[in-house]
């Protein structure tokens, strides 16, 4: 008999750990389709048009949030409608739902002490779970306002060397669970997903990326077999 693998979804008991774990290094993913197409050009955000530039590349943008360095302080976009407006609040406000629904103080406290890393965080979830393609900080009087994009001029890289380096990436500088987060990654990347006893394996095409795991969850290999190409 076939088992249905599960699929990736806030539980209710879940932390933010937990939820960065299962969310986050998609967001990294999908961070680098995105300076793939940006680069090292510093984007233009017109708040009225709901846009930012990028030279000659224009993106739809949904504003998350904003950061004041000084107050080392994170608002929420959602609380702050009467600035932006609603139209360019909109993920923001979906967010905030997310948040009522699952009892998630992350997302449902209007104003948070943060720091800058922090605000990049809560950006990174705010795009996986939204179905964004990624976010950019654009500073605006000397605010850092963090916005999501959703454009098909952002390609996917879909490569295994990609993959494995993003998990990579991840487990090392975000305190995660790296199990979970192996598990969901491959999993919302559509990929199929094989648990062992201690190690798992995510197939991508005629490859495969192994990762092995500690007792307590730590990564101790990252291994492709097959066409790494693909």
């Amino acid at each position: 008999m076939k088992t249905i693998e599960k699929p990736v979804t806030i539980e209710q008991e879940d932390t933010f750990k937990v939820i960065l774990s299962k969310y986050g290094a998609l967001a990294l993913d999908k961070q680098e389709n995105l300076s793939e197409l940006i680069g090292d050009v510093v984007g233009d955000l017109d708040i009225e048009k709901g846009t930012i530039t990028f030279e000659d590349t224009t993106l739809p943008a949904q504003i998350l949030g904003f950061y004041m360095p000084e107050a080392k302080q994170w608002s929420w976009a959602w609380d702050n409608e009467d600035i932006f407006g609603k139209d360019i609040i909109k993920s923001a406000c979906e967010i905030k739902a997310i948040g009522d629904e699952f009892g998630i103080n992350e997302f449902t406290s209007p104003v948070i002490n943060a720091d800058y890393n922090d605000c990049h965080t809560l950006a990174m979830i705010s795009v996986s779970l939204l179905n964004m393609d990624g976010y950019y900080a654009s500073s605006e009087d000397g605010l850092d306002i963090f916005v999501a994009v959703k454009s098909d001029l952002i390609e996917e890289n879909n490569s295994v060397v990609k993959f494995r380096d993003t998990f990579y990436t991840f487990q090392k500088n975000f305190n995660i669970y790296p199990k979970i987060a192996f598990e969901s990654y491959t999993k919302l990347k559509g990929y199929g997903f094989k648990p062992h006893d201690d190690f798992a394996l995510a197939k991508i095409g005629e490859a495969r990326v192994m990762a092995g795991f500690t007792e307590r969850g730590n990564v101790t290999r990252l291994l492709i077999f097959g066409d790494e190409e693909r």
